[in-house]
C-alpha cells in the first residue's frame, strides 16, 4: 500500500514501542523520524513529567496539541512521527494528523502496557486523578481505535521484528 499521504503517525499506549519501532521503520522506508514527546521537551525546555506536575495535565495537553499541529508540516520529506500516548486527546491534532498521514494504532495487550511501564510517574503519562491503570488503557484504545487507519496487532506477538514486518508491509517496505 502506498499512501498519498507522505507521513506515518504511530498512536498507541505508552511504552507500547512507538518510538523504537519508529525509529527502525524510518529507516527501513528511508523516512525521517520525528518523536513528538521529544520535540514538546525541545520546545518547551522541560521533561514531560515536569511540565505536567507544573502546568497539569490541561495545561500539558495544551502544549501537546500545540506542538503536534506543527508536526508534518511542510511534508517535504515523509517521516515517521511517534506520538505520546495522549494524543488521541486532541481532535484538532488526530485531524491534523489523519490530513497528513496514514495513522497506524500499535495494539498491546493491557498486561503487556502493565509490565512494561512498571512506575510511569517520571514517564510523563497523562492520567486523570482517581483513574487505574486499566481505566486509561481502556478509554485510550477506545481513541486509538477511532483514528486507526491501520491497526498492527502486537499481542500476537510484541517481537519488535515482527511488529516492524508489519509495519512496513503496509508502506511497500522492507526492514533492513
Amino acid at each position: 500500500m502506498t499512501s498519498s499521504k507522505p507521513h506515518i503517525i504511530l498512536i498507541g499506549m505508552p511504552a507500547c514501542g512507538k518510538s523504537t519501532v519508529g525509529v527502525l521503520a524510518a529507516k527501513a522506508l528511508g523516512y525521517r523520524f520525528i518523536d513528538s514527546d521529544l520535540v514538546i521537551q525541545e520546545t518547551d525546555g522541560r521533561r514531560l513529567h515536569r511540565i505536567i506536575a507544573e502546568e497539569g495535565q490541561a495545561g500539558f495537553l495544551a502544549i501537546e496539541e500545540r506542538v503536534n499541529l506543527t508536526l508534518g508540516k511542510p511534508a517535504s520529506v515523509p517521516a515517521v512521527i511517534a506520538t505520546g500516548g495522549s494524543a488521541v486527546y486532541s481532535e484538532a491534532a488526530m485531524e491534523h494528523f489523519k490530513a497528513v498521514g496514514t495513522v497506524v494504532y500499535l495494539r498491546l495487550s493491557y498486561e503487556t502496557v502493565k509490565k512494561r511501564l512498571g512506575n510511569f510517574t517520571h514517564r510523563g503519562v497523562v492520567m486523570p486523578e482517581g483513574y487505574t491503570l486499566r481505566d486509561l488503557y481502556d478509554e485510550r484504545c477506545a481513541l486509538y481505535e477511532k483514528y486507526a487507519d491501520i491497526i498492527v496487532d502486537e499481542t500476537q506477538s510484541d517481537r519488535i521484528g515482527d511488529v516492524l514486518n508489519t509495519l512496513c508491509s503496509h508502506f511497500d517496505g522492507e526492514p533492513t
